[in-house]
């Protein structure tokens, strides 16, 4: 028999850096779930990740107080922000000027690697949808 689902507990945690301080403890506390096991089986399987790189991630919490997770592809905001090389996006969206630039080919490849958590039926409509998220963010797009 299926265990009973009791609810799902969604965050973004930095890659490899899994700790019981907020926002994962008191998630997984209100739960009864064992916080420490999660950081540790977390942290193992995003070592090899970049440090630092946001993971969202899904936790299944269970009636009898055991939990499965998945982790997502990072934020298409990151992957912008880093091909850009920038800090952070634009205060003024469709306002003020750029801050920053990205080509088509990096745009491609970042669609190819967030396609399987993407809402797109192929690499182009992705290429779209990204496109979208860098005008938002004050990217340019430009040929190349």
């Amino acid at each position: 028999m299926a265990k009973k689902i009791v609810g799902y507990i969604k965050l973004q945690i930095p890659a490899g850096k899994a700790n019981p301080s907020p926002p994962v403890g008191p998630a997984l506390g209100q739960r009864g779930l064992n916080i420490m096991q999660f950081c540790k089986e977390f942290n193992a399987l995003t070592q090899s990740m970049e440090p630092g790189m946001p993971v969202p991630v899904v936790i299944t919490a269970f009636a009898d107080r055991t939990f499965n997770f998945v982790t997502k592809t990072p934020p298409n905001t990151y992957f912008l922000k880093k091909a850009a090389g920038i800090s952070k996006g634009t205060t003024t969206p469709g306002k003020g000027a750029a801050v920053g630039k990205v080509t088509m080919t990096q745009l491609r490849e970042i669609a190819a690697t967030k396609m399987i958590h993407m809402n797109a039926n192929d690499v182009d409509g992705a290429v779209r949808m990204l496109i979208d998220s860098a005008r938002s963010m004050g990217v340019t797009v430009v040929e190349g």
